[in-house]
């Protein structure tokens, strides 16, 4: 395949229209098939798309329509930020990824990059602007996206500011500090848009902090509430779960990943972190909530409705930041509302996601690596066996990272949920003995084993796997209603697989493997589908 780049032009040689129309709560609740308004195209993260132009009797014939390799040079114009000792700390001009989701609307492809965003012409990848953030660090993993609100656009950067833009130009509205980077705390993630509240997370799981999920106004950047994942005071919910306040403070927790939202509910389920110190467990005893939990959240006003934790007192780091994805369906025979996560402790679960009570616990990968519990109690929640806590001497544990951050996808067509997996067993060492420990206080590797890496597609209803693709361990994938799921194997490729069977029905070779989840849209007629791998995102669609 001849992979090309487009050159670029001015922004004066697109039309005006192309900008005329904006995200309203009517595209977020139901979002036109021109469009992907927002991370996982939906509010449900179920990464479905009902277009079927592209479908399992045609997939071979996908070409590549066009390519976009990231522009790292900083613009003369646009340019944001502040920064009072010296020159802006910029860091992504090599190892630069598209993580993000790129959204997008009225034939306009927004997408960013930690200190980047850009707007491209949906139909040919042709750059119409450039934006660039003058950082004072932070992590610079990832970034994964903009929120839309009318024609305005949100990005979170990695020095812990929200960043308004306007989307026809990519000039600066506002910026407003979320969280200060000197204390450890970072942003990667992409603003979920519910109503007039732009929600915003958190990174920060390295240092002794603690979490929080706050709503600004789309206006001015005003801080509308905050919720701490960690109980604030005497009598809160999960106060007695910390052993004093010096853990609380320094709890973690972290926010990391777009939520999800049910607008019949009115609920925003948020999936927060480890708790902190990270592995080492001897100065928080107790569950620590509300970490490794999904937590559902009324968006007007910030308060919690109920919770469910997935890693009680986790001394892993775990997480439970996998996406909690949500989808009605039936369950032993009556209609239900419901959420499913798998979860990097290697635990598939099932709950009601309009109360969280749990329908379904089973282990997301092989069971013989998931050795860090010694079962499931009468809530569905893991209990954790303190004899796979990490020791001086090194404790033998899996499943490692079961999965990670990458969207899944759920077809409503097949009853599948589907998410990339990896299994391995490595030895946990303790490192850091102290009653306050701080930051890192595990690591793990050496002396493990590996099991399989790749695709699972699971019946919810039952938590067993029907099918099995080897190869790429977490990865973004996205279903259809072509009978499609588009994914990758580790190994640069980019596939189409039958989502009832998992038969590759095509592939293609890209230069890095895909670091986003795909998404499809469908303009002039055309359906398009998009990845992103590495510097590069790609757009195929059928040959004429």
């Amino acid at each position: 395949m001849n992979i090309h780049r487009i050159l670029l032009i001015p922004l004066m040689a697109f039309p005006a229209c192309l900008f005329a129309q904006g995200v309203d709560s009517k595209m977020l609740l139901h979002p036109p098939s021109d469009s992907w308004p927002t991370y996982h195209g939906d509010y449900s993260g179920r990464r479905y798309s009902t277009l079927e132009q592209i479908n399992k009797t045609n997939v071979d014939k996908l070409t590549l329509a066009w390519s976009y390799r990231a522009d790292l040079t900083p613009p003369t114009g646009n340019i944001g930020g502040e920064y009072k000792d010296g020159e802006p700390i910029y860091l992504y001009t090599g190892n630069a990824t598209f993580k993000c989701a790129a959204l997008l609307v009225n034939g306009v492809l927004y997408a960013t990059m930690p200190d980047h965003a850009w707007a491209l012409d949906a139909r040919t990848g042709r750059q119409i602007w450039h934006y660039f953030w003058k950082s004072e660090g932070g992590h610079h993993d990832g970034e994964r996206g903009f929120g839309m609100y009318g024609n305005w656009l949100y990005m979170e950067t990695a020095d812990n500011f929200v960043v308004s833009l306007d989307a026809a130009t990519g000039k600066e509205r506002w910026h407003k500090q979320i969280a200060d980077v000197k204390r450890g705390y970072f942003s990667t993630n992409a603003p979920l848009i519910v109503g007039n509240h732009v929600i915003l997370g958190t990174g920060g799981d390295n240092l002794d902090v603690q979490g929080f999920l706050e709503s600004v106004d789309p206006e001015t950047g005003d801080l509308q509430w905050k919720w701490y994942t960690t109980p604030q005071k005497p009598g809160d919910v999960g106060y007695d779960t910390w052993p004093d306040d010096y853990s609380r403070t320094h709890g973690g927790g972290m926010t990391w990943q777009p939520p999800t939202y049910d607008p019949e509910l009115n609920l925003v389920y948020v999936p927060t972190g480890n708790p902190n110190p990270v592995g080492a467990g001897q100065s928080r005893k107790g569950d620590d909530l509300f970490s490794c939990s999904v937590v559902a959240l009324n968006p007007d006003t910030g308060k919690m409705v109920w919770y469910f934790q997935s890693s009680p007192h986790d001394t892993h780091d775990w997480d439970s930041t996998q996406v909690p994805v949500l989808f009605d369906g039936t369950w032993n025979g009556q209609p239900r509302k419901m959420l499913v996560q798998g979860t990097r402790n290697g635990y598939f679960f099932v709950l009601d996601r309009t109360n969280g009570k749990n329908l379904l616990t089973k282990p997301l990968v092989d069971p013989e690596y998931v050795t860090w519990s010694k079962g499931i109690n009468a809530k569905g929640q893991p209990i954790p066996d303190p004899e796979k806590d990490p020791s001086i001497d090194g404790v033998l544990v899996g499943p490692g990272s079961a999965t990670n951050w990458q969207p899944p996808s759920f077809s409503p067509q097949t009853g599948l949920f589907y998410v990339g997996t990896s299994e391995a067993l490595s030895m946990d060492y303790l490192t850091d003995t102290d009653e306050r420990p701080e930051g890192y206080g595990f690591t793990g590797g050496g002396g493990g084993a590996s099991g399989r890496s790749g695709i699972r597609a699971i019946d919810y209803k039952t938590g067993t796997m029907k099918w099995f693709h080897a190869g790429g361990g977490a990865q973004g994938l996205m279903s259809t209603a072509g009978g499609l799921l588009f994914g990758g194997d580790g190994g640069m490729h980019f596939i189409a697989f039958d989502s009832a069977t998992g038969k590759p029905l095509w592939h293609t070779s890209l230069l890095a493997n895909p670091t986003n989840g795909p998404e499809t849209y469908l303009l002039d007629g055309k359906q398009f589908v998009l990845v992103g791998a590495g510097d590069t995102l790609y757009a195929f669609t059928l040959n004429p």
